[in-house]
């Protein structure tokens, strides 16, 4: 068994037990059994029970991922199986909404205040011309506003609110009114508290519930969790949603292949229900529904970004350390820093789309 692993290890220059910083130790010779067994769901589990540590987790992830170690396995019985199934469920559908946010975004808001910036954005961040989490955070926002050309008394629908950060800043900087919506209990809770006395609404909904017309849409890190069975429906609210001449801006990490089932580590144990869409997949959604008016990339700053919430978190975990046990936190130091590395490798990406219904007369004006 250990000389397929290093097989498969070997093209991306990665040894075990070597000497190099993403070089892989092993602590137990179980390991290369279970990994190929269960791919990535073995390969992060084992992680998490302390099978293996790696002294710079991001490079060696930055090294394997380009490498797709997966295709070596692909003839994994149990992994043919869970891509069957996962071609039949429907995991977006309406009566698994709020899962997500029972299962991630409710685990506790000190986790994520400790990770997050000040104003608690849990997407990517825009480092054009930032070099703190904190400027960069303030320049997303100011970029979506920019885009979406936000006026005095604009009502504005956020699909996905999280804690209502972009809720907080649209209203406080540009007078828009914003209604807010989040699957996520905590999430509504804590926005409520951090726009109080402002031109905002908060709501616990789904977004198939929504009947209401704004001046512009936007939707931040939402779309992930839509799946693909779903992406049409979900246009086709914010189509109905939005008023003649308004734009939707759709913030959501891309895949470079069109898939059905995002990773099986990361959907049992980070996201559940989650699947990273495709242009393809997005393209087919948007047909005879909205014109494109812009479709900017910046995916390479979500490495930043990851990389600074994983800073965060371990210089709190001294004080998280009473509330969370010493096997999340090598779980949660795995989902960062292996999502760093697949936006440092560029093989995930972050899109801004900017949607209009009609075409902006004259054209649209690109921000970046």
């Amino acid at each position: 068994m250990k000389n397929i692993v290093e097989d498969i290890l070997a093209p991306a220059g990665i040894a075990i037990n070597g000497n190099q910083p993403w070089d892989i130790q092993v602590h137990n010779e179980a390991f290369y059994r279970r990994v190929l067994r269960d791919g990535s769901l073995g390969l992060g589990e084992s992680y998490m029970d302390g099978w293996w540590d790696s002294e710079h987790l991001d490079e060696f992830f930055t090294r394997i991922i380009p490498s797709r170690p997966e295709d070596k396995i692909r003839k994994n019985w149990k992994l043919m199986i869970y891509s069957l199934i996962e071609r039949l469920r429907n995991k977006g559908r309406q009566s698994r909404a709020f899962q997500i946010g029972e299962r991630h975004y409710d685990i506790g808001n000190d986790l994520f205040q400790n990770m997050l910036d000040q104003r608690i954005l849990y997407s990517c961040a825009y480092w054009k011309e930032a070099d703190n989490l904190n400027d960069a955070q303030e320049a997303k926002l100011e970029l979506i506003c920019g885009k979406l050309g936000i006026r005095t008394g604009d009502k504005v629908l956020d699909i996905g609110c999280g804690w209502g950060s972009f809720a907080k800043h649209a209203a406080e900087q540009y007078g828009a009114h914003v209604v807010g919506i989040t699957v996520s209990k905590e999430q509504a809770r804590f926005a409520e508290d951090h726009c109080a006395g402002l031109p905002v609404e908060i709501r616990l909904q789904d977004y198939r519930d929504l009947d209401e017309t704004f001046d512009h849409i936007v939707s931040v890190g939402m779309f992930e969790h839509v799946g693909c069975k779903n992406y049409r429906t979900y246009l086709e609210v914010a189509h109905r949603c939005l008023r003649d001449g308004g734009l939707f801006l759709l913030h959501t990490i891309g895949s470079r292949r069109s898939n059905i089932a995002g990773d099986a580590w990361v959907e049992k144990y980070i996201f559940p229900n989650y699947v990273l869409p495709s242009m393809k997949q997005i393209s087919s959604a948007v047909e005879n529904l909205f014109v494109v008016e812009d479709w900017h990339n910046f995916g390479a700053d979500y490495d930043k970004t990851l990389t600074a919430w994983f800073r965060n978190f371990d210089a709190a975990w001294v004080a998280l350390r009473s509330k969370y046990s010493e096997r999340f936190y090598r779980m949660w130091k795995y989902y960062l820093l292996s999502c760093a590395a697949a936006f440092r490798s560029r093989d995930l990406q972050v899109w801004q789309i900017v949607l209009s219904k009609d075409g902006v007369p004259g054209g649209y004006s690109s921000i970046r």
